[in-house]
This record gives C-alpha cells, structure tokens and sequence, in this order.
C-alpha cells in the first residue's frame, strides 16, 4: 500500500513512513493510492467477530509490506483490550429504527481512543524496530489531547507535547490530561483557541527545525492511522444491524471532518451507507458548504460542545481531494484561495454529486440542550452534548425512516457535566472507577502566550525526557 499527498507535490510513501510523517511535506494530507474495496460476500462472512479480529480484517490492506499480519493481530488484541466493555462499541437503541453507537468505552472516556489506543502502539512497534526517538505535537479542543497522552504514556521513544486552548475545555477534559504525569509527558495551555493550537502544529511540521534533527510526528486526525483505525466501527454497526444485506445511516458529530471522512471511506471500500449526516454546533464551516457550498471561515464561538469548536477542518481536504478527481494542483490552488481570502467555493456539479450521500445541520447550544432533556425523558438515556448533537441532526436530516439511523456517541456525558446541568438533567453522572479521584488529583500544565515561537522553544528546551533537545 502507497499514500499519495493531496497536493500532488510529495513522494509516494508506504504505511511506516506515512504513520511518522503526519503532514505532506507539500503541506497536504495523506490517503491512501488506492482504496481496498471489499465484497458483500466477505463483508457479510465478518458477521459476529470480536472487534479486534474485524479491525484485522478492515485495516490489513492499509499496513500490508509494513507490518506482518501475527504482530498486527498482537497490536490490535492489546488496543481493544484496554476498553471496559466487551463489546467495545456496543449499540443502544433510542427508539424503533434508530441507535447510538457507544464510542465512549475507552480509557478517556471518548472515541478517540479507538484510534490513539492504536496509534501509541504502532508508534512503539515502528520507532523500536528503527531505533528512532521523535517527538509529538497535539492540538486538541477537548478530547484527544488525553487520548493521545494515554495511548502514548508507556512510549519509551516518545515524548508529547499536548497544546489545548486555556479555560475553553472542561475541566474533566484538562483534567484527563493534566493529573498524568511522566517525564516524556508535557501540557500546554494556549492562551487562544483551539484553530490557534492547530495553527501552531501545521507551521511546526512545515519547519522542523528547532527540533535540532528530532523527527515531529502528528497525533491529530491529519495522521493517515486516526483515520484508519475508526473506519472499523462503522464496519462493526453496520454488520450489528443486518448490514451489508441493507444500507446504514449515520449521524456524525463533528468539526474536523474526520470522524465522518472515515464513513465516507467505509461505504467506498464497499460498505452499503446510504447517507452521511454532518452534524455540528454553531461552528458550522461543514455545514454551510454542505447546505450552500460555501466554506468560509468565521469567528469562532465557544459552545457547550467544545470539542467542535473549531473554525476550519483539516480533515475536509481529503474530501476536496476525491470530489475534483484527485487532482494535487486544484486542491493546492483551492488551499492557497482559502489562505488569502478565507474562504471558496467549488463548481456546482462537484458539489451536487457530494450531496448525494452528505446532509448537515448546525445545533445551537439550546437545541443541544432541548434534545440531551428530550432523550433522557423518552429514554433515561444521558447524552453528552456531541451526541446530542448528531442525535438532532440525525432527526431533522434523515431521509428514510426505513433505514437503520446510527448516532455516533463520540463521548461519556460525565465529560460534560455543564451541558447536562443546564439541560435540566437530574440524573446523578459519576466517573467510572479509573477515575473516579479525578477531581482530587494534582495538575501539571504550562500555561503559554499565543506565540509559535514561544512554544516551540518550550518543546526544544523539554523535549528527550526533560533534556534540551
């Protein structure tokens, strides 16, 4: 398997290389030459296996000339060993033809711990055989700063710097990554926003050289493996649900587009998806192109479902890239176009054709609110505010009822305890036992000026377990 730059303008590298380069060096994202497509009569024959063997089976062709097949069982059977249920993502139903598919099982309490689980593995399995050391740097607006932390605490050839938007996460969020304390493990706390954080990780792997020879490596969803690992459930739902012998829908919470490219990736590789719903908050980039073609970036609004507000999705580029044909030189001009002007628009058929299978909607904290009361009364079910989220979309935007409608529940309520209160919710959250001192815990974070290179002197002077790298 080879993965090619979005831009056109990098070299073809294979699995091992592309899982430690993150960002193109054409400052385009990775995806794979060519997409493995499988049959319905394969996909039917996965029908009741454990999750980590249908992982197998999904992911093989992504890692095939880079990791033999017995060591990636191994990693696998250990990623999805440290989940709580043994379901791993097991399905709840809400109402007749409608479910939300549990991603909150994992040690953080989110889904992107399905995915940084794998990560920190892989990158443990990769650097060991290589005898590298790197360093990583995370952006994160909620929850995959403490994914990442705990999917790559144990890394003996890792250190991680983790930069979050000070006071615009939870506090159960910062208090998932601040309370784990190594000395490969470094909290930062920016004083701007989450886009600012993002910012400062692109510009740091466009000039690495304040790293002094120290490779940088992406722990966000512009990482090629992220997106990998979470095509898998959506396999795992749909075949819970009499898939592939009928389509599945799915509403997916998100801000970085990652989450739901990953769908988008499933139904290609052959999984039948009848329609992918954006659902996301008042930071609604994805749905105003979705709804009306038009992805501008705008001020960004702190909601009480912080982990998407975000004004521009990274993500999103990969798509740009299949709607015009795989074409390097158009995204390449379309990326300049939003970096000048701050926004564009594509030509109408492309974006006709995108909305075949995509719809969207943008939910106000009040509706988030509305819906989180409305399930808990129809169901006792607590939603967090996410899910809540793709629960209201998944409502206004479906288009068959006769279709199973998946809800992607992205995140444990407990993580959000202030959306829940202001939603009238009397139900009592308590931590899981793991965590359940987290609140008494000591914290360890730095908190920093909005200023790249400021930052970056920080990871310099800390990197190598606490010596300058």
């Amino acid at each position: 398997m080879r993965y090619i730059s979005t831009r056109g303008q990098a070299p073809a590298l294979n699995f091992e290389d592309v899982l430690l380069a993150g960002l193109a060096t054409d400052g385009g994202l990775y995806v794979p030459e060519n997409l493995p497509r499988f049959t319905q009569e394969e996909i039917a024959s996965w029908a009741g296996l454990p999750y980590h063997e249908l992982a197998f089976r999904v992911m093989r062709p992504f890692v095939t000339g880079s990791i033999p097949d017995a060591d990636f069982k191994k990693i696998l059977e250990e990623t999805y060993g440290v989940f709580s249920h043994s379901a791993i993502a097991p399905l709840r139903q809400l109402n007749g033809n409608e479910w939300v598919l549990e991603l909150f099982h994992g040690p953080t309490l989110a889904f992107k711990d399905f995915a940084l689980q794998l990560l920190g593995r892989l990158l443990d399995y990769v650097l060991q055989k290589r005898g590298e050391r790197v360093v990583i740097i995370g952006a994160t607006s909620g929850d995959t700063g403490s994914a990442a932390i705990e999917g790559c605490k144990h890394c003996e050839n890792v250190d991680i710097f983790i930069l979050h938007p000070h006071q615009r996460v939870s506090e159960v969020q910062r208090r998932q990554m601040t309370t784990i304390f190594g000395e490969n493990i470094h909290n930062i706390a920016i004083e701007g926003n989450f886009d600012d954080c993002q910012e400062m990780v692109k510009n740091s792997f466009a000039d690495q050289s304040f790293l002094k020879g120290t490779r940088l490596v992406a722990v966000n969803s512009i990482n090629w493996a992220r997106i990998m690992a979470q095509i898998v459930y959506y396999f795992h739902a749909a075949l819970q649900l009499g898939g592939p012998a009928r389509s599945v829908s799915f509403s997916v919470p998100t801000g970085n587009f990652g989450d739901i490219f990953a769908g988008y990736l499933a139904r290609n590789m052959g999984l039948p998806i009848n329609q992918l719903i954006v659902a996301t908050n008042r930071n609604d980039i994805l749905h105003r192109f979705m709804s009306g073609n038009q992805y501008v970036k705008e001020t960004l609004h702190a909601t009480l479902s912080p982990s998407m507000d975000i004004m521009v999705s990274s993500n999103f580029e990969r798509l740009l890239f299949d709607m015009h044909g795989r074409n390097g030189a158009a995204i390449a001009g379309l990326m300049d176009t939003f970096k000048s002007g701050g926004g564009f628009s594509v030509d109408e058929e492309r974006w006709t054709e995108t909305r075949k299978l995509f719809d969207s909607l943008a939910v106000d904290d009040a509706q988030t609110c509305e819906t989180i009361a409305e399930v808990y009364a129809q169901t006792g079910e607590v939603l967090d505010p996410h899910t809540a989220i793709g629960v209201k979309a998944a409502r206004e935007c479906r288009r068959s009822l006769d279709i199973p409608m998946v809800i992607l529940g992205t995140a444990h309520p407990v993580k959000f305890p202030d959306a829940v209160v202001k939603a009238g919710v009397g139900k009592a959250l308590e931590l899981p036992v793991h965590l359940v001192d987290l609140l008494e815990r000591e914290e360890r974070c730095t908190v920093l000026a909005n200023d790249l290179k400021a930052v970056q002197a920080f990871v310099s002077q800390h990197g190598n377990r606490g010596k300058p790298l």
